[in-house]
């Protein structure tokens, strides 16, 4: 298992006012709207729900789902406006404390080079179609995989992954400090989030057919569609928009 901590970032040439941004909205909406945690009123209303995607109709009722050999009773909320800006709003929502914990790390370690290249505007472009992308292709394989289609989903590790996957076409040998086999080490990028990708791959196609609960309510399928979404769209994204080290005039 490879877990980054951190990288070089030298060369970078912007300040990552967005990423940071991004991370005092997240820790903003896990804190005050969710309560940390505890508001599950705001939680199961802004949650994305892949019937309610699929259909286009709010599902405000208790649900019943099974976990295993077990069922639980989820309080789906009302909500407010349209079901389809579930797909943006929960992308800023987290399940617990360590889940917006590791998310924010990742998005801190990845997320300022990648705007670098693509420059504030584009870059929160970029965040935030990969994020939808990658709820659509949990929606999608919810269907088809015949999972419960009334199981919430939220975090922003959607996104996140969609800059991974820009991280790794942008920055392949970017040095990526990691702790791996218990030791503190230094790979290139393309290791680092590789290996990652492909434990997500290892991760979902080893649940198919388990339902979701296999794997620890993780969705691993929004992993995998962010990170491909990151790949296709991140050199798109990032046309002409580089910046160039300020010349001396001679």
């Amino acid at each position: 298992m490879v877990f980054p901590i951190g990288d070089d970032n030298t060369g970078r040439l912007r300040t990552p006012y967005v990423t940071y941004l991004f991370i005092a909205i997240n820790v903003f909406v896990f804190v005050f709207l969710q309560g940390l945690g505890t508001n599950e009123q705001f939680t199961y209303a802004f949650s994305t729900v892949p019937q309610e995607i699929r259909t286009g109709q709010d599902v405000a009722k208790p649900v019943r789902v099974e976990f295993g050999d077990q069922t639980a009773t989820i309080p789906l909320q009302p909500t407010p406006g349209s079901v389809y800006l579930t797909l943006l709003v929960s992308m800023f929502m987290h399940g617990s404390l360590m889940h917006l914990l590791g998310n924010m790390l990742f998005l801190w370690i990845f997320g300022d080079n990648v705007e670098d290249d693509l420059g504030p505007g584009r870059y929160s472009a970029f965040y935030i179609a990969t994020g939808i992308l990658a709820s659509l292709a949990h929606v999608v394989s919810t269907f088809t995989f015949g999972d419960n289609p009334f199981i919430p989903s939220l975090g922003a590790s959607g996104a996140i992954s969609g800059v991974m996957g820009g991280y790794l076409v942008l920055h392949p040998h970017r040095r990526v400090r990691v702790i791996m086999l218990r030791m503190l080490t230094e790979v290139p990028g393309y290791v680092a989030v590789g290996l990652w990708f492909v434990f997500q791959l290892i991760s979902a196609f080893g649940l198919i057919g388990q339902g979701p609960q296999s794997g620890g309510g993780v969705a691993f399928m929004a992993h995998i569609g962010g990170f491909i979404a990151g790949v296709v769209l991140v050199k798109v994204f990032a046309v002409g928009s580089r910046p160039t080290a300020p010349r001396r005039r001679r």
